[in-house]
């Protein structure tokens, strides 16, 4: 009986492929579609199709069209596409828009010693607290162990989960999880190199790059010897790399990538991999995050890249006393010519910073880190917050090991990260669509600049000192402290939100 259903239902039930079911339909182009329910569900529905096909054949003599109509209906059921596999259906969740990005990274190895996707996943509704929407998952991928530094960028294998972390199905969990809670989650995606003993190596050796003597040699210009660098000439190589790309939007639904060291890899590349991931998961969208700094990132479709500059900025200015101006400079420089819809993400460490200090010893103390981040992130938009910071934590974070971190260590510092974030998502006009007008002050000190979008506007005033500063507001803004006047004395490294009313 089944074989008079369509050739795309009958692949419904004689199809399976890592324990989910394939729909050999058109527009799967010999891959797994979404289709959301597994194999032993199929032979349910099998037999009670042919359960209801001989009761309806004795009473009507038209087995045909109703079977048609049946494996329509069934067809309906099990393949729908928007469902992932083995996923609840989220088709209620939404990509935020790249310019309102409230992003969290996500180092494993600070939350538990093993199994930390689960860790990570019991503590979502804390992160979803803080006003995030984006989490950003650092390598989770088997780590290499020839030559190895335990650095989780060293992969072994692009398409698996190291146990120290977890299992696939523990992912697809915590993406799920997200999704249920509106937060995006991107993985970080290592393309420019592999592990020594990833299988490429052996395999295809013509896929890395080659000295003099034809020994396959570590990333040019580094210190990386526990990573292979992969020859980008090659078209295969290439299209290994895509594929596993899709493997992780496919199978767990992913919102997408951060790239690591995204300007050492050829921008036709990314070009080419970002246009077929968008095309993989449609209609669903895609975030993509650049670790570099280089505009081709954005002519090859990334949505967002770093603020390397504008960090250093940030450093010269409150560690070694730069006039404000630099960071007005700086942020200039960052957006000028970018593509509309494209930001630069704004931060005051990650992972890479924080292994040398976090933001508490860099900027001279919890309050000076706060105004570093008011400064870095209330600017211009784009926001990062590295998990551990909003604890205050002090000493720096290796992320070659597991550290743990007290997440009940500085409730004040928490709901301080919190309250700004909550004024971030709550004004557009600080993220970054907002215009950036700035305002002067003389002595250099305070930074003052006006952001507007439409009828929404916040004038953001960071004291980047460690000593009292005194400024003039704008005009059209006065003093919350002295309601008739403009002047305002901050206490070192004081900060203010003012809404037109005077109000922080």
């Amino acid at each position: 009986m089944l074989f008079l259903l369509p050739a795309r239902v009958r692949g419904i039930f004689f199809t399976k492929k890592r324990h989910f079911l394939v729909c050999r339909c058109p527009k799967a182009q010999k891959k797994p579609c979404n289709c959301a329910c597994e194999a032993k569900n199929a032979y349910l529905y099998t037999i009670l199709l042919f359960l209801i096909y001989k009761s309806i054949h004795i009473i009507m003599n038209r087995p045909l069209l109703l079977t048609w109509l049946l494996g329509l209906l069934l067809l309906m059921s099990a393949c729908d596409p928007n469902a992932r596999h083995g996923a609840a259906h989220e088709s209620d969740y939404q990509l935020p828009s790249t310019a309102s990005v409230v992003m969290y990274q996500v180092n494993p190895r600070v939350f538990a010693p093993d199994h930390s996707l689960n860790a990570v996943t019991a503590r979502l509704d804390s992160i979803r607290d803080l006003g995030v929407n984006v989490i950003w998952i650092m390598p989770i991928y088997p780590i290499g162990e020839e030559k190895s530094k335990n650095s989780p960028y060293s992969i072994r294998d692009y398409k698996a989960v190291a146990p120290e972390f977890g299992t696939v199905a523990d992912l697809r969990a915590l993406v799920d999880s997200c999704h249920r809670r509106g937060m995006a989650v991107i993985m970080d995606w290592v393309a420019n190199h592999t592990a020594w003993d990833n299988a490429w190596v052996k395999e295809h050796p013509d896929w890395y790059t080659h000295d003099s003597l034809g020994n396959i040699v570590f990333p040019p210009g580094t210190d990386w010897t526990d990573v292979a660098d992969l020859n980008y000439d090659n078209r295969e190589m290439r299209a290994a790399m895509i594929d596993a790309m899709r493997y992780w939007v496919d199978s767990v639904g992913i919102d997408g990538y951060r790239c690591d060291v995204a300007d050492a890899v050829p921008a036709d590349f990314w070009q080419e991999a970002i246009a077929q991931l968008r095309d993989a998961a449609s209609p669903r969208e895609l975030l993509m995050l650049a670790e570099g700094k280089h505009p081709d990132t954005f002519a090859a479709g990334f949505d967002m890249n770093y603020a390397w500059d504008f960090m250093a900025a940030l450093e010269q200015v409150f560690v070694n006393d730069s006039s404000v101006s630099l960071l007005l400079t700086t942020d200039s420089l960052e957006y000028a010519g970018l593509p509309q819809g494209k930001v630069k993400l704004r931060f005051t460490t990650n992972h890479d910073e924080s292994t040398k200090a976090t933001p508490v010893a860099m900027y001279g103390g919890e309050q000076a880190s706060m105004a570093a981040f008011v400064a870095a992130t209330m600017l211009h938009g784009g926001m990062l917050v590295y998990g551990s910071q909003e604890v205050g934590y002090p000493t720096p974070i290796n992320f070659f090991h597991y550290v743990p971190v007290n997440w009940d260590a500085n409730p004040a510092m928490r709901d301080e990260y919190k309250r700004l974030i909550a004024l971030y998502n709550a004004h557009p006009a600080l993220q970054a669509s907002g215009s950036v007008t700035s305002h002067d002050d003389p002595a250099g000190d305070v930074l003052m600049v006006e952001r507007q979008l439409q009828d929404d506007r916040v004038l953001v005033v960071v004291n980047t000192r460690a000593h009292d500063s005194h400024v003039t507001l704008p005009a059209g803004w006065q003093s919350p402290r002295e309601p008739s006047g403009r002047e305002l004395t901050l206490a070192p490294h004081e900060y203010l939100l003012l809404t037109p009313d005077g109000q922080p």
